[in-house]
């Protein structure tokens, strides 16, 4: 049984999800400690639990302490991952897309593909935004033989949650592959969606979007975000992403929830600031596909490289999980390379 301490690095519900994750595709089981002991709120909140919950769910897992509030928990799988159809609500406006990120690793190997909706928070601080999963991950996950797709069937905010995030995964046939991005090349086209639930008459997608592209126009950057209204919600908010693709492959992207206060404006100019930064970097990828990438290197066969914009906290995390696995990882600077395992799929 594999120890993780969840204080270390980070010491965030990352180590809880991506742990199991690993677990479950190594089919080795996993002891975790300290679960989120660095945290405002230490042990499991609703989300890490789901989140548990669906790992094992797919998996067949054994699970001690998968509740609210628990700072340990044993996780035990049980055989191959299967895919098939599943539903999953967090019930609060924990992360949607966390526990989709979660549960990616699993479905990129499983027996058969995966559709899923899970229900929780979709557009929030501190989370991934569905617009970066479905426009920047998921087509590097497509180039490594996995096809991805996100689609948000009704948005959610905090607090009341109450959104609805469908995932479809179509496993890699042949286990996951290495990725080359050693270059970021040059620019070819910067897109993106600007999103607002009953805020029609305050014009917050219009004004989002047009901060944004006013902003990265100052810089020499077209830029074409698409406004949507949205009325499916169950309460005002909003979220704006955009993303950058160039002529290597590369896909960086930046996103930013509405929040009480935080004018439209505001949000259109932190978005295009965060991108102008990471692609003035130098970097093959964004601040946060820096770490997510981590995930499905080190279970690809081959090594994956790319540069960084920056260091960062989760990087180094998800590097040090890798490694408790078996993964093996290098840092030169921006440049992270990952050896990977080179699981194979579970046979169907």
């Amino acid at each position: 049984m594999i120890e993780i301490d969840g204080s270390q690095q980070s010491g965030s519900g990352t180590i809880v999800r991506f742990a199991l994750a690993f677990a479950a595709v190594c089919g080795e089981a996993v002891h975790v400690v300290n679960a989120r002991a660095r945290r405002a709120q230490p042990g499991l909140r609703p989300q890490h639990a789901a989140a548990v919950r669906a790992c094992a769910e797919l998996c067949g897992a054994e699970v001690e302490g998968a509740v609210v509030g628990s700072r340990e928990l044993v996780f035990r799988p049980g055989g191959r991952v299967r895919g098939g159809r599943r539903a999953w609500d967090i019930g609060t406006a924990g992360s949607a897309t966390m526990l989709a990120l979660g549960v990616l690793p699993l479905a990129c190997l499983a027996d058969a593909p995966l559709e899923a909706r899970i229900s929780g928070g979709i557009f929030q601080d501190f989370a991934p935004s569905p617009f970066h999963l479905r426009h920047v991950l998921a087509p590097l996950l497509g180039r490594m033989g996995a096809s991805v797709s996100v689609a948000v069937l009704r948005p959610g905010y905090v607090p009341a949650g109450a959104g609805l995030l469908e995932l479809r995964v179509a496993p890699a046939a042949r286990g996951l592959a290495a990725l080359e991005l050693a270059e970021p090349g040059a620019l070819r086209a910067v897109r993106g969606v600007a999103l607002a639930s009953h805020l029609a008459e305050r014009r917050v997608a219009e004004r989002m979007a047009l901060a944004c592209e006013t902003r990265l126009a100052t810089r020499g950057i077209a830029c074409a975000i698409e406004r949507v209204e949205d009325e499916a919600a169950s309460r005002p908010g909003a979220g704006l992403a955009v993303w950058a693709e160039t002529a290597t492959g590369c896909r960086l992207g930046a996103d930013r929830a509405g929040a009480l206060r935080r004018s439209a404006e505001a949000i259109g100019r932190q978005v295009a600031d965060a991108l102008l930064a990471d692609l003035a970097s130098g970097a093959s990828v964004d601040r946060h596909l820096a770490d997510q990438l981590v995930l499905f290197a080190a279970l690809a066969r081959g090594t994956t490289c790319y540069r960084v914009p920056a260091d960062s906290e989760h990087l180094r995390t998800n590097l040090w999980l890798a490694g408790r696995f078996g993964a093996r990882t290098r840092r030169d600077g921006a440049r992270v390379e990952i050896e990977g395992l080179g699981l194979l799929p579970a046979p169907s």
